[in-house]
């Protein structure tokens, strides 16, 4: 009965896991790419020198403002749930989600030079990254995601196609 149970989990919950993971990965490209788009305008710049400036304590206070910055958005959309206004509360948790992970990427390929002068905070990075990488690997082994994988590789062909025009006719 246990290895039944445990067939239906994962029946269950592994595309739900790959799903996660890939569409992280693909917001975090673009939101990188436009953070850094971002990062070329003179007051971002600037901002960005300054952070590269301070000390590691100081440092690690700025990387984890961004956390305390979405708890309006968050709280947004409590009140909008409360107030039967659905759509708007997934919107503001997806917007803020997003805006919260574009500002905490961008923010950690600022600072982590600084970050990581810092012992433990070394250690516990490399521990995250190194569990990360193994469930981004059991992730991509499974046939769904590869499924995907494809899937979205053909979206993205008839989408340049269809925008582009370059499909042979």
């Amino acid at each position: 009965m246990k290895q039944h149970l445990k067939r239906i989990l994962q029946l269950l919950l592994i595309p739900v896991a790959a799903a996660i993971v890939f569409i992280e990965d693909t917001l975090l490209h673009y939101l990188g790419l436009a953070m850094a788009r971002l990062a070329v305008w003179p007051p971002v710049a600037r901002l960005e020198r300054w952070l590269r400036g301070l000390p590691p304590w100081a440092a690690l206070v700025a990387f984890v403002t961004p956390s305390l910055l979405v708890v309006p958005i968050k709280l947004s959309a409590v009140w909008f749930a409360l107030h039967h206004h659905f759509a708007l509360s997934a919107a503001s948790i997806i917007l803020g989600k997003m805006l919260a992970t574009a500002l905490v990427a961008r923010l950690y390929q600022v600072l982590r030079p600084t970050l990581v002068t810092i012992p433990w905070y070394l250690r516990a990075e490399t521990r995250l990254f190194a569990w990360r990488d193994r469930l981004y690997a059991f992730m991509r082994a499974l046939p769904a995601w590869q499924q995907a994988t494809t899937m979205v590789r053909r979206f993205r062909a008839w989408m340049r196609d269809m925008v582009f025009g370059t499909s042979a006719r």
